[in-house]
Formats: structure tokens, C-alpha cells, sequence
């Protein structure tokens, strides 16, 4: 049978927080250059005014910005946290 391992609420939460962080520059690949494989160049009808797309990107480096700014926010306060949870390592075992 295997062995399951359990992480503390705060360890699996700064995981999955470096995780995020981790997948947020392939999220914005994908939301920038999404639309250019998406659209039907076939017909003259299925092009954008170009005003809407600055529009759009500026929408998504905005909220990739924010979502950044989230993510850097509650993982320096979940370090924070884990740094003064464990215990001090400085000084040796007394009994060797």
C-alpha cells in the first residue's frame, strides 16, 4: 500500500501559490497569442478594428500585472509566515 503524504495547510498552500506563479508567463503567452492562431482569415469579415485589438492587449498586460502583483503579495506573506514557523536551526543537538 503506498504511504500518503500529508503537507501542512501553509506548505501546500505556498506550492500551489510558486505553481501559479510559475504558470503565469505560459497563461499570457497563450492569451496574447491566442487570437492570431484563432481568427478565420478566410473571409474579410472575421478582422478586428485595430483599436480593439490595443484594447484587448492592453486588457491582458493589465490584469497579468495584477495577478502578479497578487501572487508575489500572498507568496512573500506565506514566506514570511513559514520562516518564523520553523524552528531555529542555529545551535547544535546537546546530545551527541
Amino acid at each position: 500500500m503506498a504511504q500518503r503524504l500529508f503537507l501542512e495547510r501553509r506548505t501546500y498552500r505556498l506550492n500551489r501559490l510558486q505553481d501559479a506563479a510559475r504558470l503565469l508567463p505560459l497563461l499570457g503567452l497563450v492569451l496574447i497569442f491566442g487570437p492570431t492562431f484563432i481568427r478565420d482569415t478566410g473571409s474579410g469579415e472575421g478582422t478586428g478594428s485595430l483599436s480593439a485589438a490595443l484594447v484587448y492587449y492592453f486588457a491582458i498586460w493589465l490584469g497579468l500585472i495584477v495577478v502578479t502583483a497578487v501572487l508575489g503579495r500572498a507568496l512573500s506573506r506565506l514566506g514570511a509566515q513559514a520562516e518564523a514557523a520553523e524552528p531555529e536551526m542555529d545551535a547544535p543537538p546537546e546530545d551527541l
